[in-house]
């Protein structure tokens, strides 16, 4: 893995964020998950919980009763969680969150004279069953969270929602609001959030801190890119800094939105004018344009071991253009349609 900065298990990032890393580092993680407290103090919004390491519990509890910020000991720690997704490095956490929050209101001396609030949980639905956060959920005690009016132990985002977060009584009611943009394209339910205080939008695994990001759906993921450029425009909602699910802060934050998006239309049409060429007869490839010949025009510079990989993307290109009836799949060759 690249050596990449070093960055704190907790971290003040601004008057109302604070940064606790899920002590998973790895290839695809980077320095770990980012997970963020939202507030000026209790009860907080927490956005991610890491995958369940156990070091993790200790410096969110760090942050948590933190003895520089005000604390309400009638509220609980935290009172709403929010998932951006359904990977298991950004979920898989809850259980022993919950667990600590639990801990952490009956250790409180005097012992509170109100009783204990659980979080909500809040995720966008996805569009069909996952059975890995499906389990995760059943596996949640009873009592550890506040389920919907009807019972349900989630409670469903969409699009435009906003959430209340804790600030002073001096911000301005417009700013005391997180908003739910829903960017699918890495997942189905992937979503980022605007944070007016800030002027931040915090991006989860669509925008990473660095390096690029992974997605399941080119198309969807393209189109996600531009509606958060175009979210942007809006003075009402501007924003400047990036909050990623993976890696530092990006200050710049929209140059780096719109850098995801220009790479991803220079590989376009890098697979475009490939396709416009005779179909390959040298390096072994005389079968048409299939996606190994194509990758061997595009990465001809690169070692041949990242060409492995590269297809991956390259293919998941293709697919989009099938979809957007440019390209048409043909077995194995992918040739231009014609229009």
């Amino acid at each position: 893995m690249e050596a990449l900065e070093a960055l704190p298990s907790v971290a003040r990032l601004s008057k109302t964020v604070t940064r606790v890393l899920g002590q998973n580092p790895g290839k695809f993680t980077l320095q770990g998950t980012n997970t963020y407290l939202l507030g000026e103090r209790n009860p907080y919004i927490l956005v991610d919980t890491g995958e369940g390491r156990d070091d993790y519990v200790p410096y969110l509890q760090e942050a948590l009763v933190d003895a520089s910020r005000e604390h309400n000991a009638a509220e609980p720690y935290i009172s709403d969680i929010i998932l951006t997704h359904r990977h298991h490095d950004h979920t898989e956490g809850l259980p022993s969150v919950l667990t600590l929050l639990r801990k952490l209101w009956n250790a409180q001396q005097p012992p509170p004279t109100t009783p204990y609030r659980p979080p909500r949980l809040h995720k966008l639905p996805l569009p069909t069953p996952d059975s890995r956060f499906d389990s995760l959920i059943e596996r949640l005690e009873p009592g550890s969270f506040t389920p919907t009016a009807s019972g349900a132990p989630v409670h469903d985002l969409s699009d435009s929602d906003t959430l209340p977060v804790t600030l002073t009584s001096t911000t301005p009611e417009s700013n005391s609001s997180l908003h739910i943009i829903h960017t699918p394209g890495h997942t189905p339910d992937s979503l980022c959030i605007y944070y007016p205080p800030d002027r931040a939008l915090f991006t989860a695994d669509t925008v990473l801190g660095h390096g690029t990001s992974v997605f399941e759906d080119l198309g969807q993921y393209m189109s996600s890119l531009r509606k958060i450029i175009d979210y942007a425009n809006d003075p009402s909602h501007a924003y400047s800094t990036v909050y990623p699910g993976h890696g530092p802060v990006v200050p710049e934050g929209l140059v780096k939105v719109q850098t995801y998006l220009k790479h991803r239309v220079e590989r376009e049409e890098q697979v475009l004018r490939v396709l416009r060429q005779d179909s390959p007869v040298e390096g072994g490839f005389d079968q048409g344009w299939t996606t190994e010949a194509i990758v061997a025009v595009i990465y001809a510079k690169y070692p041949k071991e990242l060409w492995g990989p590269a297809a991956h993307s390259v293919e998941l290109h293709l697919k989009k253009l099938v979809g957007d009836g440019v390209v048409e799949q043909n077995g194995s060759v992918w040739e231009l349609t014609n229009q």
